[in-house]
């Protein structure tokens, strides 16, 4: 068969297109490779940076230059750790001593001090040593900001402001000891700094459905401690490849934003017994207003670092609560429920532990109330529920349900001048008649919306109905002989009154084995995934 010339030349082109493209994959292969190795000591040329001569510059000249390496070279083919410098304040700080004592010990380790925006007074940095910008500037290329862009290196160290470096076999020594553990579960190591409060090994659980971290101490073994969390002042050691895993390496304050993050990918550190760095700047604020600005500016970054986090509760080792969602005087923490499906759960959430506990204060108020006045009251349907299943609100619910006797409503002051407005009572709780149906609702607050529904029966025939109904599936009739007699049940931390046979209350309303079986409220729309439920 005779090949045209047409043929030939669409037969080369085609040849010479798979030959480019089995060039340009190896190419790719070669410079990942190369990144891998980058640890190792290899040399890594990079793109310039617009005013800052180029990635390796930036990183202190440890790529370019000549310069000859000291013990924590690889091959003689480059340094294998960049120091980062990122918590520390513009209105004073040492960053500059720190810069120049590490640079004394070991003048070929790139040197970052890291800020979110440049510091005003600019920072007096000494030669070897540069500062990175994380905040995007629009006349500069992405990787200007990018720390990933910017270290170079197999490891990151990560020093406080104030620390000196008496001796490079320090850093060698952390690198032995994070090599020492191979692909294990501790992926960073720390040491500790001679401050007054000696540094503290926690352990860390972070559950992020409850939105919570809870602290606990850790006991000490004797090669050094192995937790998940350090509080107080330390040198820690990663390895760059971990530490640009993360969702946000270099956050503020940084080991909390550091531990958090570790912590959820099951990540340890191992806090060694020595070698210490020492710090001559203790305490770091030479006046009581700065230690002020330190302290608030302090406060402010761990509320922005946790709600981003979508972290609204701290337990703290001593057992004392942090919190950091909603309040008294703020909204709740979702908005408008749809469907029966609170925004959070389609984000694998459940109700956040501020609105459980506004909804527990909220209760235990309408409980004392409705007693003193006199009005009957039963737990009513998810209140119930969570009665019956856990002695507290189911963990994903957003209200607290009670029936009432609709004839014991004028003994209560609140509700029995509520057929038009609210009220709003001397402790700041608003009582109304819901605009949903004819039932009564209290409110957590005027701002937060948290609240007690009320649900009027009054009985026919030995049966507890209404005049209307809702769509909710508590409000159905059901026998009078259930609330003859109430009986006292644990719930939410007090003593409420429930059904006699609150099994077959909620089976009638909700259905058999409902106490056994879970549910989210609308599971057409949600949706519980029963494996992940803990004790539900």
């Amino acid at each position: 068969m005779r090949i045209s010339f047409c043929q030939a030349l669409l037969t080369g082109a085609i040849i010479l297109n798979l030959l480019i493209l089995y060039y340009v994959s190896r190419a790719q292969q070669q410079m990942m490779e190369k990144r891998r190795e980058q640890g190792k000591g290899l040399k890594k040329a990079s793109l310039p940076v617009p005013g800052l001569g180029g990635i390796g510059n930036l990183v202190g000249g440890s790529i370019v230059g000549g310069v000859k390496l000291g013990g924590l070279e690889s091959n003689m083919r480059g340094p294998r750790v960049t120091i980062l410098v990122r918590e520390f304040e513009d209105f004073e700080n040492y960053v500059g001593d720190v810069a120049r004592s590490f640079l004394r010990q070991r003048p070929e380790l790139p040197f970052l001090a890291v800020a979110e925006s440049p510091p005003y007074p600019p920072l007096a940095l000494p030669e070897g040593a540069r500062l990175l910008v994380l905040s995007p500037s629009p006349d500069q290329p992405p990787q200007t900001h990018r720390p990933e862009f910017n270290v170079q290196t197999e490891f990151a160290l990560l020093v406080p402001d104030g620390v000196e470096l008496d001796h490079g076999r320090q850093i060698e020594r952390l690198i032995r000891e994070l090599e020492g553990e191979g692909g294990g579960p501790v992926r960073l190591v720390a040491a500790p700094v001679l401050t007054r409060s000696a540094v503290q090994c926690l352990h860390l659980r972070v559950n992020l459905r409850e939105w919570t971290a809870t602290y606990n101490p850790a006991a000490s073994g004797s090669s050094g401690s192995v937790c998940t969390a350090l509080q107080g002042d330390a040198v820690v050691l990663i390895r760059t490849e971990d530490l640009f895993n993360l969702s946000v390496p270099l956050g503020r304050p940084l080991m909390s934003s550091l531990f958090v993050q570790t912590s959820l990918r099951g990540w340890k550190v191992k806090l060694l017994e020595g070698p210490s760095f020492s710090a001559s700047h203790r305490p770091l604020f030479t006046s009581a207003h700065n230690q002020w600005k330190a302290d608030s500016r302090l406060k402010d970054a761990t509320n922005h670092l946790l709600r981003s986090f979508g972290l609204k509760r701290v337990i703290l080792p001593d057992g004392r609560d942090q919190w950091f969602g909603c309040s008294k005087e703020t909204p709740r923490c979702f908005g408008t429920v749809r469907d029966d499906t609170p925004e959070y759960l389609y984000v694998e959430r459940w109700t956040p532990p501020c609105c459980l506990r506004a909804l527990r204060e909220t209760t235990k108020y309408v409980v004392n109330i409705l007693e003193s006045s006199g009005v009957r009251y039963w737990l009513e349907g998810g209140s119930l529920l969570g009665a019956a299943r856990h002695k507290d609100v189911i963990p994903w619910d957003y209200d607290v349900d009670l029936g009432i006797y609709m004839e014991d409503v004028p003994n209560c002051d609140y509700l029995k001048n509520l057929d038009s407005g609210s009220l709003v009572d001397a402790n700041g709780y608003v009582w109304e008649r819901a605009v949903e149906g004819d039932f009564y609702r209290v409110q957590y607050s005027e701002a937060n919306h948290l609240h007690v529904d009320l649900w009027p029966f009054y009985p026919r025939n030995g049966v507890m109905t209404r005049d209307t109904w809702t769509e909710h599936k508590q409000d159905v009739e059901f026998p009078e002989h259930f609330l003859q007699p109430l009986v006292p049940m644990p719930f939410a931390g007090i003593t409420a009154y429930g059904p006699n046979n609150h099994r077959a209350f909620l089976e009638l309303k909700f259905g058999e084995g409902v106490i056994e079986n879970p549910q989210y409220p609308n599971p057409a729309k949600k949706r519980l995934d029963r494996s992940r439920t803990l004790g539900s």
